[in-house]
């Protein structure tokens, strides 16, 4: 059985491919929420064999129960999207052998986008590292960094974008800085994300509800944070680390990452 299966798009201008996935790394759903929103609309022109991906004792089908009848049964499901754009086409969200598809479909460029919980405060713009196959890639006020050598648990994601820099493909990523205090869905870190694409392609993408969900959210976060006085003292300390410009040392990171993996094991369990 193939692992894969592409119906034909059609001709491609200058196609581009985003790859979000989630779980590791994709701290409050930051990278799907922009990649979702970067597809919207778009057709599947890939999809993948979902039985030789997933393992479904950690990925279940999603079941619906309606008044006490099984309704519907949602399985997992890999698909590449196209989102057609006046500058370029876009591919978006993807799996394994993704290098083989985006060859096939003559991908000129890869960009991944992934968050990461670190120590940063909510209170100020959300800070993006990026990822590059050669020197002079990234684009806007995005660096590469951390400098030096950082060693962290890998992501598939990752994994991905280094095979497509080996095949040839210009190949960048974004990884967005989450608020490690903060849980649950983190608007402002999928904003970044998509702007930073939308910069870095060089097109003009809808943020749809993102912009006022981030608003709504720090006020949110504003509010709970001014009601504790040691979270509040934390948060400003942070502040001035980033006004400051001393960014977290690797250990430091390494440290946060590793709670933050706790902390999802022990929601989990």
């Amino acid at each position: 059985m193939a692992l894969y299966r592409i119906d034909d798009p059609g001709p491609l201008n200058r196609p581009a491919i985003v790859v979000a996935l989630d779980g590791w790394v994709d701290a409050g759903g930051a990278a799907t929420t922009a990649a979702a929103l970067m597809a919207a609309g778009g057709r599947a022109v890939v999809t993948f064999e979902a039985d030789r991906l997933f393992d479904y004792r950690a990925r279940r089908p999603t079941l619906e129960i309606e008044d006490g009848r099984l309704a519907e049964m949602t399985w997992p499901a890999f698909e590449i999207r196209l989102a057609r754009h006046p500058e370029r086409d876009l591919l978006v969200r993807l799996a394994d052998g993704v290098v083989e598809v985006a060859r096939a479909l003559g991908v000129v460029e890869w960009v991944s986008i992934g968050a990461i919980p670190a120590a940063v405060p909510h209170t100020r713009a959300v800070p993006i590292l990026g990822t590059a196959s050669e020197p002079g890639l990234l684009r806007g006020d995005i660096r590469p960094g951390p400098t030096g050598l950082l060693r962290v648990p890998a992501a598939l994601v990752s994994v991905l974008e280094m095979r497509a820099a080996e095949a040839g493909i210009v190949a960048v990523g974004y990884f967005a800085q989450v608020p490690h205090y903060v849980s649950g869905p983190y608007a402002p870190a999928a904003l970044a994300l998509h702007r930073a694409v939308a910069r870095h392609l060089e097109i003009a993408l809808e943020s749809g509800p993102l912009d006022e969900e981030s608003v709504q959210l720090r006020s949110r976060l504003d509010s709970a944070t001014s009601i504790d006085e040691n979270t509040r003292g934390y948060v400003e300390r942070l502040e001035a680390m980033v006004d400051e410009e001393r960014l977290p040392a690797g250990d430091d990171l390494i440290t946060e990452i590793e709670q933050f993996l706790r902390d999802q094991g022990t929601q989990r369990n």
